[in-house]
């Protein structure tokens, strides 16, 4: 990072510039490629995935039978191992009373408080995980880190296949004087299984989460619409500064090992197909999604959007909504084709084109293609690049 990218903002305080992902654009090349001549697959670990979707671990939009749907669609879904499906037996009633609250507007964050306070249960983690994997698809499951070490062995033993260790915040050193803490470094390198762990908000932190060993790096701290993170805390990350960070992170761990790549997965306000393609140009490998779920027929909150968040116990960082129609199947919002032009359906289909009008054949290319910031010259005046990440 040199000068340019900080700003003076008082005597001798200077705070850094960033940019979200809206205020980047991509530029096309040289180059198109007709669209079924490109390819939108990743692949983590020994798992691979025709498109670059892991879901947000939200109840909203993901039950077992939706990380079935979306496993089958390319996508790989993760469950919330810490959420209603862990919680209840069946909680079909509990979304009944969401879906209730919503008919008179957004269902009330209190309400979300005492449905959550229902204990998790380890025999439903198990459960859920074989009845994912009973179905064929990559079962994944995400768990907070403070409750890692107490859940974490009932989603192993039942054979989960990716474990996801999701914090609004994740550092590889936490500080705790209330016992012993989560040696991540320590928990991974004992796992058979790939873990992918975060959020990261800058290049340092996703480097130290990188050395702990995980396959990938969840980057940003998931605000979206709805959220509010920022109210709350003052904890906002300019996503596409966040991304390049964590890229440029990856460059050099991979350096540094000798070629372990790790996974940069980007998760923050990414509601549109345009706002998935520059999350991957700014070099992501993958994009967390869910409040654009939530407009499937198939998303078990029935068009109403929470985050995992909205009902902490002390201190809820994110609001509901109210409850929208369909747009149209999980497929016809991931793959099938538009009916608006809205960028809220077809997302990947969608991203397929981008790459195609720019003349990249594959995921790893596209990261390779032209940014540009609006808005005018550098602010320094004079012409050249200007940096989004460090």
């Amino acid at each position: 990072m040199n000068a340019r990218d900080t700003v003076d903002i008082g005597l001798n305080r200077f705070a850094r510039r960033g940019y979200d992902l809206d205020e980047v654009s991509i530029v096309p090349s040289r180059r198109t490629r007709d669209v079924d001549d490109v390819s939108t697959a990743w692949q983590i670990d020994a798992f691979r995935f025709d498109i670059p979707l892991v879901t947000s671990p939200s109840d909203a939009v993901v039950s077992p039978a939706t990380a079935i749907a979306v496993g089958r669609a390319g996508g790989l879904g993760v469950l919330n191992g810490e959420g209603l499906w862990t919680r209840y037996d069946d909680p079909t009633d509990v979304y009944r009373r969401i879906a209730a609250a919503a008919a008179a507007g957004a269902p009330p964050v209190a309400l979300l408080q005492e449905v959550y306070a229902e204990p998790v249960k380890t025999d439903l983690i198990t459960a859920r995980i074989k009845e994912m994997g009973e179905a064929g698809v990559t079962t994944a499951i995400r768990i907070s880190p403070q409750h890692t070490e107490q859940l974490a062995p009932a989603a192993l033993s039942a054979g989960v296949d990716l474990l996801v260790i999701q914090g609004t915040i994740v550092s590889a050193e936490h500080v705790t004087s209330q016992g012993d803490a989560l040696n991540l470094k320590e928990f991974i390198a004992d796992l058979d299984v790939p873990v992918i762990v975060g959020g990261a908000a800058n290049y340092t932190t996703a480097l130290h989460l990188m050395r702990t060993g995980a396959a990938g790096v969840i980057v940003g701290v998931g605000a979206d619409t709805y959220s509010t993170t920022d109210a709350v805390m003052g904890i906002r990350v300019p996503l596409a500064s966040a991304i390049a960070d964590a890229a440029a992170a990856r460059r050099d761990y991979l350096d540094e090992t000798g070629g372990r790549y790790v996974h940069v997965i980007a998760n923050g306000r990414i509601e549109t197909s345009g706002a998935i393609a520059r999350a991957l140009a700014c070099g992501a490998d993958a994009v967390q999604l869910g409040e654009p779920l939530r407009a499937a027929a198939e998303a078990p909150g029935g068009g109403v959007w929470w985050d995992s968040v909205a009902a902490h116990p002390r201190l809820p960082r994110g609001g509901t909504s109210a409850r929208i129609e369909p747009a149209g199947s999980l497929a016809d919002v991931l793959l099938g084709e538009a009916r608006k032009a809205d960028g809220r359906t077809n997302l990947f289909g969608a991203l397929a084109r981008t790459m195609a009008k720019t003349g990249y054949s594959d995921l790893k290319e596209f990261q390779r293609v032209d940014l540009v910031i609006g808005g005018g010259a550098p602010r320094d005046g004079a012409p050249g690049q200007q940096s989004i990440g460090g």
